[in-house]
């Protein structure tokens, strides 16, 4: 019975009595103490808690889990997996035990040909809560069970609650015998691989206290209402009636494995090691591509890091098992096609989907190659001194440097033999963490104290900003700071940072960058090339005495490069009305998260749950923008409270504090938000907008770029002397090279398909003047050879087996190397004749791969890795040769 089948039968036997059918709902819920949905209840819970009425008395649903705290177990049983489907009925305060119990019995042990799963009712076995005296009563009666297949076990095993102060009760959990094949006898309680759990029936009926029933300690009350909650794993079921030996090899499932075959050229079955593989690939496969699916995309915390780790340990199973090439999204289109008819969402969103594996195994594969070749030095420089620990500094620079996640040395490291000092990694990181935090304070207080800006402040008071309205004024200085520390003068040629009592300089702040300009006094002035406020209150002026001698108290003019100030002013209005227009396309939620505001370009980063935003959307946007512009509303600055802000609609932006008393710009009745900033006196003075490009930098986050004012107009100039160009070349109207070049490229694509065509055949049909060349050492054919640069893997393969099988009957090794660049592959094939004599091909890669820098395995028929140093080939195929001749 196909897994879809069962999904639906199960459906359709409790719509049947009377339950509504729920769908199943996003892996990512509003849930803080969950990263993923990980049982069919979740989505119920407000229910179970009281929390909201239910609107209908019983339920049932299929849905999408993912469980990551066996994400190290998963390939090494045939149990454990990160994605699955839990089915499950649901009563709230409606059936109970008896209800429960009949309704699972009949879908059960049903005949098929009546809608029910048709498991031999002499195979079934139950376990209850060890005083769960009615339940066990309700088995014999209802199911016939006898009494020695009704288990009784602890609160550990069959008692549920939510791990909090809540709702909670017994358990009853429904198992099928797979046969003494498969192990012990004596039922579950004595042997969970031969006795199999399918179902799980919860009888939430308890009020748990502080401590839980699953300890021993008794429940506090009874629930007014008794609520039945289900589970029956849809995979467990599946591979059970399908006649499997585990979850691996089912219909959804086994394809993801069968294209790992495809493109390792192993088998699944022949070899353990590689079978864990080929499971991994086939778990992590299906619960990344559904994770993506919900939204998730990969990142360093949180739910995009699990991804992320899933992901990356496809990408090095396959390379484990010989594969080169990326193979995430090829892996992604079948479990696509597999899943489909379930979530047909899948196939609309596979695009979005693609993208990000791709982008996440492009990275990685980066990553994996420069950090492998330090992870194995650092192996063999921990083995050669007899320690059987990875240093944790070692274990910390793949990290800092080369973007090894800490999972990955440790899964590596294991498969060398090794632990890791984790202790000395963590140590290392919490370093790195403090001096990134103090790095970032110093950037703003220009590593000094900040005791010396703070006896500034209790000196002389705060700063007066006068850059709304004013680009020059008159200050004086209250306090100059060099070296940390605060100095009563400052000479010509000294860095040093000035604090005045009143200026029009504008701080670094809200993402708009600090104004530059120039401080003169009596005989002195001071180039201002940055200004911070590195503690509340006080405006702080970095710069360089340019000559003369400054002086605290001395009077200066203060003076803002004025052409800056109007270039960032401009950037910052134009990002008010892009944040307008994307909430305006996109809604509410397209909120900001970042920006930078700079002269003649901007930055503007949003949420954006739906991911890439559509280049008509961003055109749309552009046209509107530049609408407000040619309007030339009013920009209008006002100080109000906060109640009477929110009341305006004005919009606070992420991650800001604001007080009572709040700043609110609007641009006509387009924008209103709260802002520090400053702006334009009329939209018109923003001259031109032009996006240029949306693109994501990290989960859930979309960056746009533009530019603005004269900026844009350049940047417009530049492109229309560029399509000019191109319609002169191609002999076309600017209108028609969209088409015109598109024609060209799929020709291209054409003829670099047939070039592919013929150079493949060419390097086949060498395969019979190589194999008649063959050199006899010690009485096998040998073919070792260069072969011509830049062949795949696959080509590799493929020119090897039709090599060997030319060798006919004798015993023969083929070994073929190609060299791309800076690395070279190798394939080495054997023929039966040479594996009677011992000549294995995964045995003979360590003779010759340290030649060219590399390593490499395989099977004993088919061996295949690669090497750093192509220079290496000639002194390779020797130590092939002295190992072929030693055999």
């Amino acid at each position: 019975m196909q897994t879809h089948e069962i999904a639906r039968r199960f459906t359709q036997y409790f719509t049947d009595a009377g339950h509504t059918r729920v769908p199943s709902a996003s892996l990512i819920l509003d849930d803080p103490t969950l990263l993923f949905v990980n049982a069919g209840m979740v989505q119920f819970k407000p229910y179970f808690l009281g929390e909201a009425p239910p609107p209908y008395p019983r339920a049932t649903s299929i849905q999408k889990c993912v469980r990551t705290g066996d994400i190290d177990e998963v390939g090494k049983t045939t149990r454990h997996n990160t994605f699955f489907q839990m089915a499950g009925n649901f009563s709230f305060g409606d059936y109970f035990k008896a209800g429960a119990i009949e309704h699972a019995w009949k879908l059960v042990t049903g005949p098929q040909s009546e809608g029910g799963y048709g498991f031999d009712p002499d195979r079934i076995w139950v376990t209850v809560y060890l005083d769960d005296n009615e339940a066990a009563e309700l088995w014999r009666s209802i199911a016939g069970i006898p009494a020695e297949r009704i288990q009784r076990r602890s609160g550990k095993d069959n008692y549920w609650d939510m791990g909090v102060p809540g709702p909670g009760g017994p358990c009853s959990e429904i198992y099928f015998d797979r046969g003494p094949e498969h192990g012990a006898e004596g039922g579950p309680v004595v042997d969970e691989d031969r006795y199999l759990e399918i179902w799980n029936l919860v009888f939430m009926q308890d009020v748990r206290g502080e401590r839980s029933p699953k300890d021993g300690h008794p429940p506090i009350g009874e629930l007014p209402n008794k609520n039945i909650d289900t589970g029956m794993g849809v995979e467990r079921v599946a591979y059970l009636l399908q006649g499997v030996e585990n979850v691996y090899e089912t219909d959804l499932v086994r394809p993801v494995i069968a294209r790992a075959e495809e493109f390792s050229g192993r088998r699944y079955g022949a070899d353990h090691g590689d079978d864990v593989r080929f499971r991994v690939i086939a778990d992590h496969a299906r619960s990344g591509v559904m994770i993506i699916g919900d939204g998730v995309t990969p990142s360093n915390e949180g739910r995009g890091y699990v991804l992320r780790r899933l992901l990356r340990r496809i990408v090095r199973a396959s390379r484990l098992l010989g594969v080169q090439e990326p193979v995430l999204n090829s892996y992604a289109e079948v479990v696509r096609d597999a899943m489909a008819p379930s979530y047909p969402q899948l196939v609309t969103d596979f695009e979005r989907i693609s993208a990000v594996v791709r982008a996440e195994e492009e990275a990685f594969l980066a990553t994996l190659t420069a950090g492998s070749r330090i992870f194995d030095l650092a192996v063999a420089e921990t083995k050669t001194g007899g320690a059987t620990q990875l240093a944790g500094d070692k274990a910390f620079q793949l990290h800092d440097t080369y973007g090894f996640p800490i999972d990955l040395t440790l899964e590596m490291a294991a498969e060398a033999g090794l632990t890791v000092d984790e202790q000395g990694f963590c140590a290392l990181m919490a370093e790195q963490r403090a001096r990134a935090k103090a790095d970032a304070a110093a950037r703003k207080t220009g590593h000094a104290d900040a005791q010396a800006y703070r006896a500034v402040l209790d000196a002389g008071g705060g700063t007066e900003f006068l850059g709304y309205r004013d680009l020059a004024a008159e200050a004086r200085i209250v306090g100059l700071i060099a070296d940390g520390a605060g100095v009563p003068a400052a000479d010509a040629g000294s860095a040093v940072e000035v604090v005045l009592d009143r200026t029009p300089f504008y701080a670094e702040g809200g993402g708009q960058q600090a104004d530059t300009g120039v401080i003169r006094g009596d005989g002195f002035a001071i180039a201002v090339s940055d200004v911070q406020s590195p503690v509340t209150g006080l405006i702080v002026h970095r710069g360089t005495v340019r000559e003369g001698e400054a002086t605290v108290g001395s009077v200066v003019q203060a003076e803002v490069d004025p052409s800056r100030r109007a270039a960032i002013s401009r950037s910052h209005s134009a990002t008010h009305l892009v944040h307008a227009g994307m909430r305006r396309h996109l809604g509410d939620a397209a909120a900001q998260a970042g920006s930078l505001n700079a002269p003649g370009r901007l930055r503007f980063d949003f949420t954006s749950p739906g991911g890439a935003v559509p280049a008509s959307v961003l055109s749309e946007v552009e046209d509107e923008v530049n609408a407000v512009l040619t309007n030339d509303y009013e920009v209008r600055a006002f100080v109000t409270s906060q109640d009477e802000a929110r009341r305006l609609g004005a919009l606070a932006l992420f991650g800001e504090k604001y007080g009572d008393a709040v700043r609110v710009v609007e641009i006509g009745d387009y924008s209103r938000e709260l802002c520090g900033g400053t702006h334009v006196r009329r939209s018109g003075q923003l001259g031109l907008v032009k996006l240029l490009s949306e693109a994501s930098i990290g989960s859930g986050v979309r960056r746009v770029e533009a530019l603005v004012g004269l900026d844009a107009f350049r940047f417009l100039a530049r492109e229309h002397v560029l399509v000019s160009q191109l319609a002169e070349q191609f002999k076309a109207r600017p209108e028609e090279l969209p088409e015109r070049i598109g024609g060209i490229v799929e020709r291209l694509r054409v003829a670099e398909r047939e070039l592919e065509k013929v150079r493949a055949e060419a390097v086949l049909a060498s395969a019979a003047s190589l194999a008649d060349r063959a050199e006899d050492v010690n009485g096998i054919a040998l073919v070792a050879v260069a072969a011509p640069e830049g062949l795949s893997s696959n080509d590799l393969r493929a020119l090897a087996s039709d090599i060997r099988g030319r060798l006919g009957a004798r015993p023969g090794v083929v070994a073929l190397f190609s060299a791309d660049g800076d690395k070279v592959s190798f394939v080495v094939a054997t023929t039966a004749a040479a594996r009677d004599r011992g000549l294995a091909a995964g045995r003979l890669v360590p003779a010759f791969a340290p030649a060219v820098g590399g390593r490499g395995g395989g099977k004993p028929d088919l061996a295949q890795g690669g090497g750093s140093d192509p220079s290496g080939v000639a002194a390779a195929i020797d130590a092939l040769r002295g190992a072929v001749a030693a055999a």
